[in-house]
């Protein structure tokens, strides 16, 4: 119910009508499972390519 009002701020109605499918696709954006993850290797290119230090 927190993800459905505060983070996707849906109405009462809107949040009920949803299928546990549908509210799980809508807060997919927000959840990290680190199935994402980069690779060590893309990890790497994107050091290379995007330094910390100047």
């Amino acid at each position: 119910m927190a993800a459905g009002f505060g983070l996707l701020r849906l109405t009462p109605d809107a949040f009920w009508r949803l299928s546990p499918r549908e509210f799980a696709q809508a807060i997919r954006p927000f959840v990290r499972d680190g199935r994402d993850a980069p690779s060590r290797a893309a990890l790497d290119r994107l050091l290379q390519r995007f330094p910390d230090a100047r």
